[in-house]
């Protein structure tokens, strides 16, 4: 679907530093979902039944950051620019108290200057995200979800850039073995589409989990096959923006490990409630403490 193009410029809170908040778009491949070049974020907004395109370009700095972004039109612009607004989850007031407290934060915030958790607000794409990523290797599960957003998604463009946006109901139509073409495993192709028709029926809807406790989310969202405490520890962090510890998660568990508890590389990782114990001091401040650490685990990994 061809679009127009209106262009504005959007200025941010800093410190933020978009460009390396944004690499984990590219870090493992393109699913053309949400898109990251080096230069251009490109994503789809979803507002009911109508997805916006947009894309937006760094022109700012560090300190003063700001995006020049482009949408379909004028009439779009309010929509779009209140999105990118909560896009990039910035630190609470009692963050600075927090970096005083805690030396191995304060020297990840040094590196990792102005790196921010970035939200994830289409919930179907965020579960999807964490599906395919269960017990592989993550550039292998940008592969399924690329394919999936080629065969199922639906491909819309801004200004001549294009990004894909997957719909629910569409997806809760597919078979099991359409997915398994695109190398899904039968497991996971079963649990994407059981996603698909919980939210397409109406049983799982972001706008109902936001107004829940985490507790209540939690619960929710684990009475859907196949997704674990793991996935909605995610969904809490990223896509409703919640300071919530993502202790399932192996690349947290592993940054804990070695900036907390001082464990070498090969050590046993952390337990989930060693984690949580861990890093509970990190309170409100959890969703940036939580990217900062897993900014580290991946520089150190890629031996940056």
């Amino acid at each position: 679907m061809q679009e127009g193009c209106f262009s504005f410029q959007l200025e941010l809170a800093g410190p933020l530093d978009i460009p390396a908040s944004l690499e984990l778009f590219r870090r493992h491949g393109d699913d053309l979902l949400d898109r990251w070049d080096g230069v251009t974020m490109t994503r789809a907004l979803r507002i009911g039944d109508e997805v916006i395109p947009y894309t937006a370009i760094s022109v700012g700095s560090l300190e003063a950051p700001a995006l020049l972004v482009r949408t379909p039109s004028l009439a779009s612009k309010d929509a779009v620019a209140s999105a990118i607004r909560a896009t990039f989850l910035m630190p609470p007031s009692s963050y600075l108290a927090l970096l005083r407290a805690d030396p191995a934060l304060a020297e990840l915030d040094t590196r990792f200057h102005g790196v921010r958790t970035v939200r994830q607000f289409d919930l179907f794409a965020a579960l999807v995200r964490c599906v395919s990523a269960q017990q592989v290797n993550l550039r292998w599960a940008t592969t399924t979800r690329r394919r999936l957003a080629e065969s199922l998604g639906e491909r819309h463009t801004v200004g001549g850039a294009a990004v894909y946006s997957l719909d629910p109901a569409r997806v809760a139509r597919a078979s099991a073995s359409e997915l398994r073409a695109l190398q899904f495993t039968t497991r996971k192709a079963e649990y994407i589409i059981g996603i698909a028709r919980a939210i397409a029926d109406g049983r799982l809807e972001r706008p109902t989990l936001a107004a829940l406790p985490d507790a209540e989310v939690i619960a929710r969202l684990t009475a859907i096959r196949g997704v674990g405490r793991w996935s909605a520890e995610w969904i809490l962090a990223r896509t409703l923006g919640r300071p919530v510890v993502a202790a399932g998660d192996l690349a947290v568990r592993k940054g804990v490990g070695r900036y907390y508890l001082g464990l070498p590389p090969k050590a046993l990782l952390p337990s989930e409630e060693e984690t949580r114990r861990a890093v509970a001091h990190w309170g409100e401040s959890a969703g940036v403490a939580q990217t900062l650490l897993l900014a580290g685990i991946t520089t150190d990994a890629a031996g940056g």
